[in-house]
């Protein structure tokens, strides 16, 4: 895309944060289990498998959320679906609080689910849609920085709140309401997609929105560029998302979505209370080290923003995959031999880097970009619900692996997912960096 353009930075990204914070309310609803579980164990006496599933039901949710997400999004547009999340997570966080039984609980934690899936489909597939090809990558990992942000506030606040008694996790999960409420009136601002606007015929109101992006000429070439990509499209059915012609993106982008969850890393995040628990440490070193992983996982999240459209997609997602595969072996032989927490801690952390800077936004970016205009929104939503069936997998598995195999077991499976991860990136996956979406769809259907 030529230089020569001039963009109205500030605007698209206030449009980016506050589409994102969808995102931190993802990394809110993630993140408050992990301090929330040492007190949900007594309150609804949990075992390995009721543990696993009430941590999966809100993955289960998600799947429900992308379903619903992509409907409306081709129907209504972008902007009602993420208000519809909004207000989605503000009833779940106060259901959730308010839960007397485990049935109430499981069921308002799907819930939250289905507002999680939504925003984890709509927040990138929209932040991409508004931004032009130079900055897309930074803009969309926006998305992820909120998400950590979610994360770090979030166990900072269950450590705060850990000492207030047995009933702490009421008001672990209540809190939930002040940034849906947040979010909520900030969509109310926010312009649509005008690649939606122009898919439903609404050429004036898209060529409004692409003038306040940039400037004439950009928003004369982007609104021919959308225009030519649309052409012969109509309803897009499921159907279409299988076609021959776009079947290379789709499978790169569900293979992705699956990696991204089967590599293991959110084991360590929602299992954080665990893992230490298994080497002895207290209730209170356990939390502090969620707020460590939380403090690591902004940093790095921050370097990769700065990094993903310089060094590129594919070289962060090998560095990610081969760093994980190594770093995991290493943890399984700490654990296994009862190393003191804090070398357990040092190893934590350096996987939650690599993974922060690698496999967490870069897998974002990459389903928010590689497919063609006519289905992305389909096509997003089948890659980010088999990303959600996949994280279900993995935290339902997690507590009755490790009560068979050890903590240490599972690990040893991460490490060999890991490596199949990265030879599936060498392969197969393609750099976008600094292309246009309808350049990717170019490249793609020409594969």
């Amino acid at each position: 895309m030529p230089q020569s353009y001039k963009f109205n930075s500030r605007y698209i990204v206030a449009i980016s944060f506050i589409s994102a914070l969808g995102g931190y309310l993802f990394g809110f609803d993630f993140a408050v289990i992990s301090g929330a579980l040492p007190f949900l164990r007594n309150e609804f006496a949990l075992n390995a498998w009721w543990e696993g599933f009430l941590t999966g039901s809100l993955a289960l949710g998600c799947i429900v959320g992308c379903v619903i997400a992509g409907a409306i999004a081709d129907r209504y547009g972008r902007k009602p679906g993420l208000m519809t999340a909004a207000f989605i997570f503000a009833i779940s966080s106060l259901g959730m609080a308010l839960s007397n039984t485990l049935t109430v609980f499981i069921i308002m934690r799907f819930a939250a689910g289905i507002g999680v899936g939504m925003a984890s489909m709509l927040s990138p597939m929209y932040i991409a849609e508004i931004s032009p090809a130079a900055v897309r990558g930074r803009n969309v990992a926006i998305n992820q920085l909120t998400i950590v942000l979610g994360i770090l506030v979030t166990n900072l606040v269950n450590y705060l709140l850990a000492d207030s008694g047995p009933d702490a996790w009421r008001y672990m999960f209540g809190l939930g309401m002040v940034p849906s409420i947040l979010f909520l009136f900030g969509v109310l601002w926010l312009p649509e997609s005008p690649r939606w606007l122009m898919q439903v015929n609404q050429q004036q109101k898209a060529q409004q929105v692409l003038n306040k992006i940039g400037d004439a000429q950009f928003a004369e070439i982007t609104a021919a560029d959308i225009k030519k990509s649309l052409q012969g499209s109509g309803k897009v059915s499921l159907s279409a998302v299988f076609a021959k012609s776009v079947r290379p993106a789709v499978v790169i982008g569900i293979t992705l979505a699956v990696f991204q969850q089967f590599c293991g890393i959110n084991v360590v995040f929602n299992y954080t209370s665990t893992i230490f628990e298994s080497v002895g440490a207290s209730l209170n070193q356990q939390l502090f080290e969620t707020v460590s992983i939380g403090i690591v996982n902004l940093v790095f999240t921050l370097i990769a923003m700065w990094q993903v459209d310089k060094l590129g997609r594919k070289p962060l997602m090998l560095l990610g995959a081969g760093g994980l595969s190594i770093i995991y072996i290493i943890l399984a032989l700490l654990l296994k031999n009862q190393a003191a927490a804090g070398m357990i801690s040092i190893m934590v952390l350096i996987a939650i880097a690599l993974y922060a800077t690698s496999l967490a936004p870069v897998t974002w970016v990459l389903i928010a970009e590689i497919f063609p205009n006519q289905i992305r929104s389909r096509a997003t939503s089948v890659a980010v619900i088999s990303l959600w069936a996949a994280y279900f997998v993995l935290v339902f598995t997690f507590p009755v692996l490790a009560e068979k195999l050890g903590t240490f077991g599972p690990f040893y499976m991460y490490a060999g997912i890991c490596v199949l991860g990265f030879l599936f990136v060498r392969a197969r996956v393609k750099e976008t960096k600094g292309k246009t979406l309808e350049e990717i769809e170019q490249q793609i259907t020409m594969h």
